[in-house]
C-alpha cells in the first residue's frame, strides 16, 4: 500500500526554518528581491542545490552572449520543460529589459523569432536540448553562421544546465508564482 500525498509538497522555508548552508543564500535573496522568491525557498531544502544554481547562474550571466541572448536561452528552455515560474519571471526581466513586445511574445508561445540572430540561438538551444547535447554539424554550423562563437556553443550548455536545475526544480517543488511576477503569469500549451 502506498501512502498518497495530498498536501502542497515542499515547504517554503525562510532563514529562520531552512538548513544553515541555506540561510545565507536566502538572505542574499531576500536582500536582491525584497522578498524571498517561492522557488528559491523551495530551493532552500538542499543547501547543495540552492547553492549551485544560484553560482550556475551567477557564471552564467557572465557569459559573452549579450543580455538578450541570454534570455532567449532562458526562456527557450523554460517554454520546452514547461515551467510556469521562470516564463513570468523572465518575461518580466525582459519588459523591463524594454525587449522588443513581439520577441517577448514568441519566446513565450515558443515560437520562430522574427530576428534572425536571436532565432539563430533559440533554434540552437532547441537543439542542444533535443539532443541531450549532441546536435548535428548543420545546426552548430547554422549557429555559428549567424555570427556566434565555440564559446557561445558552450555558453548555450551553461544556460541549459543552470535554468535546467531551476525549471525542474520549481516544477517538482510547485513553486507558487509570487504576486510580482502575476501581471506575466503563463501556463504551458496542453498537448
Amino acid at each position: 500500500m502506498s501512502n498518497v500525498h495530498t498536501e502542497a509538497p515542499f515547504a517554503t522555508l525562510t532563514a529562520e526554518t531552512a538548513p544553515e548552508d541555506s540561510r545565507p543564500l536566502i538572505e542574499g535573496a531576500q536582500s536582491a528581491f525584497g522578498y524571498v522568491p517561492s522557488p528559491v525557498g523551495k530551493m532552500a531544502a538542499s543547501p547543495e542545490l540552492l547553492a549551485g544554481f544560484m553560482q550556475a547562474n551567477r557564471l552564467f550571466q557572465k557569459a559573452t552572449l549579450a543580455e538578450l541572448e541570454r534570455e532567449v536561452v532562458v526562456m527557450t528552455i523554460a517554454t520546452h520543460v514547461g515551467c510556469h515560474y521562470c516564463v513570468a519571471m523572465h518575461t518580466a526581466l525582459l519588459t523591463k529589459q524594454q525587449a522588443p513586445e513581439d520577441t517577448v511574445c514568441s519566446l513565450r508561445g515558443a515560437e520562430p523569432l522574427d530576428d534572425p540572430r536571436l532565432e539563430a540561438i533559440r533554434r540552437f538551444t532547441l537543439a542542444v536540448i533535443d539532443g541531450g547535447g549532441a546536435v548535428s554539424r548543420e545546426d552548430l554550423g547554422a549557429f555559428l553562421d549567424a555570427g556566434y562563437t565555440e564559446r557561445n556553443a558552450l555558453e548555450v550548455v551553461l544556460g541549459i544546465g543552470t535554468y535546467t536545475l531551476s525549471t525542474f526544480a520549481n516544477r517538482l517543488t510547485e513553486a507558487p508564482l509570487d504576486e510580482p511576477f502575476e501581471p506575466f503569469r503563463w501556463e504551458a500549451a496542453s498537448n
